[in-house]
């Protein structure tokens, strides 16, 4: 058994793990799903990292998940809870020093051409599960935007990447060149969009239990 904690992304809260926290609960593990403190114009990475921290209080044989924005969070929780793995899907993964506003133009990403008016999260995503999402967004403050990423160096431990093929947010090429730039490995690639938690739960639960299985 393992423990998979699970961090969401901008917007977002611990719901949107719901499915797939079900799915690795059926095959057997423990999972930790909290909302960010991203509505408090206070709060900074420090507490960010600090309520997933707290929840995750004595629990050992930890893989840690960031979606999306979630990236900037999981490498800090990953450091202070001796993990096993780190996982970004679909994440934005920082360097040391980089703060969240600066991250879109140091990757590229501000360059990217995109259709004017297309819908980049919730197009794969089931109709009354994507209506449900947006009932359920939350605001992200700028507290934690702007002011440089804390950690001084990736902690030591194995990272892995797991895009979605048809990603309109983070195009597949892009998101490949950015995993090999920073962390210097290979993305993984399953199908799907942004928003893989909601549209493809089964399939990433699939992905995140293959990457905990011992090799």
């Amino acid at each position: 058994m393992r423990t998979f904690v699970l961090i969401h992304g901008a917007g977002d809260s611990a719901w949107s793990w719901h499915l797939v926290e079900a799915a690795l609960r059926e095959r057997g593990h423990e999972v930790v799903a909290v909302d960010l403190p991203s509505e408090d114009e206070t709060a900074t990475w420090k507490e960010y990292a600090d309520t997933v921290v707290e929840a995750t209080a004595d629990r050992t044989g930890l893989i840690i998940v960031g979606h999306s924005l979630g990236g900037f969070t999981a490498p800090l929780v990953a450091g202070r809870l001796d993990a096993d793995l780190l996982v970004f899907v679909a994440g934005m993964i920082p360097r040391p020093g980089e703060s969240a506003n600066e991250w879109w133009a140091d990757t590229g990403h501000s360059d990217l051409v995109r259709t004017a008016g297309e819908e980049l999260f919730y197009h794969d995503v089931p109709p009354e599960l994507a209506a449900e999402a947006r009932r359920r967004t939350r605001i992200q403050r700028e507290a934690p935007m702007d002011g440089p990423w804390p950690l001084e160096r990736w902690p030591s431990l194995p990272c892995r990447v797991l895009i979605g093929r048809d990603d309109r947010l983070f195009p597949e090429g892009w998101s490949r060149r950015v995993a090999r730039d920073r962390l210097g490995v290979e993305a993984d690639v399953m199908d799907g969009g942004h928003c893989l938690p909601l549209s493809r739960p089964a399939e990433l639960a699939d992905w995140l239990e293959r990457y905990a299985t011992p090799q």
